[in-house]
């Protein structure tokens, strides 16, 4: 426990150079494993989103910094109509968002299950960087995170 909220710490503190260096390392060994087990390069990204989007709703609220980071990969798999306020509005008016979630992550641990130690350790680093990009890991997100690790 105290290593794991040692860990949200350091990524609540890091610079967006090393943000963006870190996350990128990680999202170029991620995206082609999945595509691998996926046996479909769409379906591949579509897992690493649905891990993304978890890590964004597991506290109930979207900061403009969750959505920042985001913005990238919903404007290429929905469009330009998915902006801030439109993605806010969706997570408000979602009042069963706590059960969906939890039958997300029951499918996200699934697919970690298929995964190598690595390459599941980036997909949770990526998570837990996602609920960090605010500068705040949240007591909700951290519990969401822990759901993937604990497997």
């Amino acid at each position: 426990m105290k290593e794991f909220n040692k860990l949200c710490k350091e990524f609540e503190e890091m610079d967006a150079m090393s943000y963006n260096l870190v996350l990128d390392e990680l999202a170029s060994r991620i995206i082609p494993a999945l595509q691998v087990i996926t046996k479909d390069g769409i379906t591949g990204e579509i897992t690493f989103a649905r891990f993304l989007l978890g890590a964004v709703v597991s506290d109930g609220k979207l900061s403009e910094e969750e959505y920042l980071f985001m913005e990238p990969m919903l404007l290429r798999f929905f469009g330009n109509d998915v902006d801030f306020e439109y993605c806010k509005a969706l997570i408000k008016e979602n009042k069963t968002a706590g059960k969906d979630l939890k039958n997300e992550v029951d499918q996200m641990v699934d697919v970690l299950g298929l995964l190598s130690e690595d390459l599941k350790n980036d997909i949770v680093t990526v998570c837990l960087m996602v609920c960090a990009v605010d500068g705040k890991v949240s007591l909700r997100e951290k519990r969401w995170i822990k759901q993937l690790i604990n497997e």
